[in-house]
């Protein structure tokens, strides 16, 4: 199965939605598929200037390394130099805090990532996380 354009307007409205409920900050909502390719990206109106970048590089780097980024950012905290490099040799794309979360199919497997950014990463978090589910997906945020 792969990750379509219908699921990331899925995906996005969802976790958008989840935002109002909450009365979080204006968001930014990265879709990406299993290559870490771009299928939908929105930006709230309100928010910063750099937040699709922030969001895809949560969503990236989970795509990259094969975990949601709060275990990136776990990682980051016990080995630095690790993710340090990481990042380098993923052309700094890698935003190693939560906001990144995998989609997995009813199978396990990874076919996307969602990356939210505009609130605290744990907000962030669980708006990607909501979205997913909402899609029928299931969400590993590390």
């Amino acid at each position: 199965m792969s990750l379509t354009l219908d699921h990331a307007r899925t995906i996005i409205k969802a976790a958008l939605q989840k935002a109002d409920d909450l009365a979080l900050k204006p968001l930014t909502v990265a879709v990406l598929d299993a290559g870490g390719a771009i299928v939908a990206l929105e930006r709230r109106d309100g928010a910063s200037r750099m937040r699709p970048e922030i969001a895809r590089g949560k969503a990236n780097g989970a795509i990259a390394l094969g975990l949601g980024s709060r275990s990136i950012y776990k990682r980051a905290q016990e080995q630095p130099y690790f993710v340090q490099a990481m990042n380098a040799l993923a052309d700094g794309v890698l935003v190693p805090v939560p906001g990144g979360v995998l989609v997995k199919d009813g199978e396990g497997q990874i076919i996307g990532a969602v990356g939210i950014t505009g609130d605290s990463s744990d907000n962030d978090e669980i708006c990607a996380v909501a979205g997913i589910e909402a899609a029928g997906f299931t969400a590993d945020a590390g």
